[in-house]
């Protein structure tokens, strides 16, 4: 390195952007991604002991991809170069694979490349690299927001270990903000600086998990804000909703708006009000709730509101859950905004909950004990018992039923009171079949 890419480095970690400041420069500083890195994890192992294989990082911004291979790049004894798949063609490659080899002959060091956005080369790009991954003259490391299967050769992730970078968390983004107010080398440690309650909480809840959104809302709103008569930069929520352009929801997760917020989405899907349903959603959604316990209410009211005038209700309720559980957020918000608009524009019908409300009354007051000719006879002794003797079986009557009694002695039944909604009324019609 000459003096002036020395000069270059110390001027972009004094006047770059706060979020190239902030980029931890050792695995003790990486925020996040615990199941990869963390003690004891391979590739923290792998790292630690220059032992890295070639491997495919994927995952959404923001999300540590460029900040771990650049700390692989300081703390193993390799050498490091790095392409841009946008702007890199097959003449790049070969250039980094011609110096990869001089490296390795007149060295004996192995050269790691970087290969950033590797889902944009084509097949004859990624082609170029295979035999030099695959004889270990280069360590590749290829960074992607896209699905690696579809997007990367089959023969490539075959020869590399494919990690998925997750979302931060919202604590993790959290500390990185504070650490970022607090130190005194790269960040705001030597300003006065008054952070006023919610302020960190609203640009955390409003950068999607991107680390690198969050620091800039902070440095811009730092940065603008005009010193008062006490020389303190006071960080307001409204510097904070400027800073990253997104106004305060009043949502407390685990106060009174939070269950308020909860009981208007639900009443407003019983009460098949779409508008109003989408609206609550959006509330939440913007106030940071966590998406699987929206999906979890969305299961309940097709269950207790939907039930059979729309059996179809709760498949898609739990379908939606699963998705996102995969899919996460934000895009997960596109799936709960469906099943949503489905649950409230479905048929209504509780009958099914009433029934069973019923049932557990009539528990408590009355006979439980299963009549003889419905006990399991499948035993031997079963006979002698008289269990299952009487029972008839339904299919072989007309209509496939036959009146018999299922109940205990002495109760009445009279639980489930089908309604006219829906599919339910099909159900009823059905039932008023069988017993004409």
């Amino acid at each position: 390195m000459n003096i002036f890419e020395m000069q270059y480095n110390k001027a972009i970690k004094s006047l770059g952007p706060l979020a190239e400041r902030m980029r931890p420069d050792s695995l003790d500083y990486f925020v996040g991604q615990k199941h990869i890195v963390g003690k004891g994890k391979i590739l923290n192992r792998a790292i630690q002991a220059d032992k890295l294989t070639s491997a495919i990082f994927y995952g959404p911004p923001g999300t540590g991809k460029t900040t771990l291979t650049k700390i692989i790049a300081k703390t193993t004894d390799n050498n490091f170069t790095t392409l841009n798949a946008v702007t890199s063609g097959i003449k790049d490659i070969k250039e980094k694979i011609d110096d990869a080899i001089n490296c390795l002959s007149m060295y004996n060091k192995r050269t790691i490349l970087f290969v950033d956005e590797i889902h944009r080369f084509n097949k004859a790009q990624q082609d170029a690299l295979l035999p030099y991954v695959e004889n270990g003259t280069i360590v590749l490391i290829g960074a992607t927001t896209e699905n690696p299967y579809f997007e990367v050769n089959s023969a490539l992730i075959s020869r590399s270990l494919v990690f998925e970078f997750k979302k931060i968390t919202d604590d993790d983004i959290k500390e990185v903000l504070l650490k970022a107010i607090a130190d005194k080398e790269r960040g705001y440690g030597n300003l006065n600086i008054h952070v006023e309650d919610g302020s960190l909480e609203h640009i955390v809840n409003n950068s999607n998990g991107d680390v690198r959104k969050a620091l800039s809302a902070l440095e811009i709103g730092i940065t603008t804000t005009e010193l008062d008569e006490n020389n303190l930069i006071n960080f307001t929520v409204d510097v904070a909703e400027e800073s990253i352009q997104s106004k305060k929801v009043t949502y407390d997760k685990k106060g009174d708006e939070h269950y308020d917020t909860i009981s208007a989405f639900i009443k407003s899907l019983r009460g098949s009000d779409p508008d109003a349903a989408i609206f609550w959603l959006a509330k939440m959604i913007k106030g940071g709730e966590d998406p699987k316990f929206i999906a979890r209410r969305i299961i309940i009211s097709a269950s207790e509101d939907v039930g059979n005038a729309d059996p179809r209700a709760l498949e898609v309720a739990v379908n939606a859950f699963k998705a996102i559980e995969i899919i996460g957020m934000p895009e997960g918000r596109i799936i709960l905004a469906q099943a949503v608009v489905y649950i409230a524009c479905a048929p209504k019908s509780n009958s099914s909950y009433l029934a069973l409300d019923k049932a557990l009354v009539a528990i408590e007051k009355c006979s439980n004990e299963v009549p003889n000719h419905l006990r399991d006879a499948s035993y031997k002794g079963a006979q002698r018992l008289e269990h299952g003797i009487g029972y008839k079986y339904p299919h072989d009557y007309n209509k496939f039923y036959v009146k018999q009694q299922y109940l205990p002695d002495g109760v009445k039944g009279n639980f489930y009171e089908p309604k006219e909604s829906g599919y339910e009324a099909r159900m009823k019609k059905f039932m008023e079949y069988l017993n004409s």
